[in-house]
């Protein structure tokens, strides 16, 4: 392959790659390796299960990239689909659920920022974070889906294994949800 990966139509190398090439197999996961790797830290929170678990959504795709089949949504909502499943049997096996730490979340402030302002903002997220994090783990994964990685409703049910309007659904009681929690909280 003499072209740089992004002048190669997704299609293309997605049937190269069924076919056995690996070289085409490797520029899929050049794309949505850091992608999938992010959706999983955020639902683990621990960057050495993140990159094994990253590892195992790709040799999974790898041994089952034969099998894929289009069906009108993006490559990159089956590879999400793996990782969500490898997830819930990780979750499954430790029968809890780890959290990120607050304290371990990076605070960067814009340029210009008071640190004032920085400090409201931080106290802000963290308040949203705390919770987020105290929702059911399926909704965790919506807002994961939705706000992190930019996914349309469409990509999150077939990811989530829903219909769109299950998705919209969901996503409407989780906001309810959070509006009502922020309501008894004071920023």
């Amino acid at each position: 392959m003499d072209l740089p990966d992004s002048e190669y139509k997704e299609e293309d190398v997605l049937a190269r790659a069924s076919h056995g090439d690996k070289d085409a197999f490797g520029l899929l996961y050049e794309r949505y390796t850091e992608r999938i790797f992010n959706y999983v830290y955020y639902r683990t929170g621990n960057v050495h299960d993140a990159e094994d678990l990253t590892a195992r959504v790709f040799q999974r795709a790898m041994n089952h990239i034969h099998n894929y089949t289009d069906r009108g949504v993006p490559f990159s909502a089956w590879l999400y689909r793996i990782a969500h499943n490898l997830v819930a049997n990780w979750h499954r096996d430790r029968s809890r659920k780890q959290e990120i730490p607050i304290d371990d979340l990076p605070v960067l402030p814009a340029r210009g920022d008071h640190p004032e302002t920085t400090l409201v903002r931080t106290e802000e997220q963290d308040a949203l974070l705390r919770l987020i994090r105290r929702l059911p783990p399926e909704r965790q994964n919506l807002l994961i889906l939705k706000f992190v990685e930019n996914l349309s409703n469409a990509e999150i049910g077939q990811i989530m294994g829903r219909s769109e309007g299950a998705v919209k659904s969901l996503y409407h009681r989780t906001l309810l949800a959070l509006r009502d929690e922020i309501g008894g909280q004071i920023f």
